[in-house]
């Protein structure tokens, strides 16, 4: 027992490793803000300089970097409606409107408070629950992966607004987007049109970064004379009858972040996008509505993803498997330095484990302190002119599109995306759906063509696991449930059904 909690205070009490802690959290809460450079991006350069690093040391500063930046996205989301990681995409949803109201530094301030809760309750989760996680995680086969896959579309109607057709269609326009490419089974090119450019794929984030960041700046364009909107920020820390409010949610959305980020190949962007939607269902007298600045739909996604860090530790420490691409890089970084990610890792260097718990709860600390500090600097963007503001925006969308992989193609697609974006704002279309569908489309696609394999492509073989594998009739049922929940859905139901008496 005293060893384990000398290890859980370990990075708490060594200078160097609170000081390596502080610096990544710091670094990752600003390389977050900025489109195109990725958490995953800082934490697989940090390798190469670590290499000759303790491997506490190392890990204390991509801990940092981790929770840091996947908080950081939220910044630029809700000043500029221009998510830092996609995991933020979300957040712009309500967000970005709260900055068009004046609220910025309230809607800062309470998302940093919610995310640290997120990360906090997810760090709790992972060092109480890790071995039964990670044994829920490897019941998980393809088939069950292609549910929530489907799961996840059915997020369009929440996405929607007020049109469920538009939805339709841009999640399906989406979808497309997200299967250009080299075809992973047959290596076949799929909606190329015989361009070698496009068999590498188009990266979600140019996707990302042309449908709210450039589309929006030509859309200010309309709003030229209209005076910057001013910010409130003389009330950052929300009170604390604020939080106490909006803590069951956050806790509901915290559990949920957790268990799709303990999923293999999941992370914050999923678990944000059914946080919404749990939000949106369950939530009946909302501060304000959906998408014009609620609170709510603030709180859940912030809370999720955040919240699917600890998750995504969970199968990287106890089984080896990364639960997105940051922990894939750590497995790497624990290989260089002599360990074995796996489920002997628990048992050979207990010590690993607790660090990192300890360390996660630092980091979240820190991610407090640094997140309350600079709103009002921050702020101060968007009440800048537009005539300065859209030049500011679009140079942002282009340097972080290149930064990618340092290609000129990408920033020609994500002006493109940004135009067509344009249009469709222009015309009543949402972009949450499209980013759904770039998102959950080759997840969907890998994960159906792999769970036939595994019955010999025979439908009713497929069928047959649905309903006799108890965790996927578990997620058949609630797919089931969400569909007769949907009002478009409902009131067709209900129509045969009248018709038939």
């Amino acid at each position: 027992m005293s060893d384990t909690i000398s290890y859980l205070l370990m990075a708490w009490l060594d200078p160097q490793l609170l000081a390596l802690t502080a610096i990544g959290t710091l670094a990752g809460i600003y390389v977050g803000a900025i489109p195109g450079l990725s958490v995953t991006m800082a934490a697989s350069i940090l390798i190469s300089f670590t290499f000759s690093w303790d491997v506490n040391h190392a890990l204390a500063l991509i801990v940092g970097i981790y929770c840091g930046g996947v908080y950081g996205g939220s910044r630029t989301a809700i000043l500029l409606n221009i998510p830092g990681a996609p995991s933020a995409v979300v957040t712009a949803f309500d967000g970005y409107p709260l900055a068009q109201q004046g609220e910025a530094g309230r809607a800062i301030g309470l998302s940093t408070v919610m995310s640290v809760i997120g990360g906090l309750f997810g760090t709790l989760i992972l060092a109480s629950t890790a071995p039964v996680l990670s044994d829920l995680a490897l019941q998980f086969a393809p088939r069950d992966y292609f549910l929530i896959a489907v799961m996840g579309l059915l997020l369009v109607s929440t996405l929607s607004g007020k049109s469920l057709a538009r939805g339709i269609f841009s999640v399906a326009l989406g979808g497309i987007i997200g299967l250009v490419g080299m075809d992973p089974v047959t290596a076949q090119g799929r909606f190329t049109m015989g361009s070698i450019d496009l068999m590498g794929g188009i990266h979600y984030v140019v996707v990302m970064i042309g449908l709210f960041g450039v589309a929006e700046a030509f859309y200010q364009l309309h709003f030229l004379s209209k005076e910057p909107v001013r910010q409130k920020v003389d009330k950052i820390i929300p009170a604390f009858s604020m939080v106490l409010k909006y803590l069951p949610l956050s806790l509901r959305t915290g559990v949920i972040g957790v268990i799709v980020g303990a999923l293999p190949g999941t992370g914050g962007d999923i678990a944000s996008l059914f946080a919404y939607d749990h939000a949106k269902r369950t939530v009946k007298n909302p501060s304000k509505p959906f998408g014009q600045g609620a609170y709510e739909g603030l709180v859940a996604p912030e809370t999720a993803n955040n919240a699917a860090v600890g998750g995504a530790y969970v199968p990287m420490l106890t089984l080896g498997m990364p639960g997105d691409a940051v922990t894939a890089i750590i497995i790497g970084a624990l290989v260089i330095h002599g360990l074995n990610p796996g489920p002997m890792l628990m048992i050979e260097t207990p010590h690993i484990f607790w660090f990192t718990v300890g360390n996660l709860v630092l980091a979240n600390i820190f991610l407090l302190i640094f997140g309350l500090t600079g709103i009002k600097i921050f702020t101060k963007v968007v009440e800048l002119p537009k005539a300065l503001l859209i030049p500011l925006i679009l140079v942002l969308c282009v340097v972080g599109t290149y930064s990618l992989n340092s290609n000129m193609t990408e920033v020609y697609w994500m002006l493109g995306f940004g135009i067509l974006g344009y249009f469709l704002k222009i015309f009543g279309f949402q972009m949450g759906p499209i980013i759904l569908g770039v998102i959950l489309g080759p997840l969907l696609d890998e994960t159906y063509r792999q769970a036939m394999s595994s019955v010999g492509d025979s439908v009713s073989a497929f069928l047959l696991a649905l309903v006799t594998n108890p965790l996927s009739l578990i997620l058949t049922s609630v797919i089931v449930l969400v569909l007769l929940g949907n009002t478009p859905v409902k009131g067709w139901v209900v129509g045969q059904f009248q018709r038939s008496q």
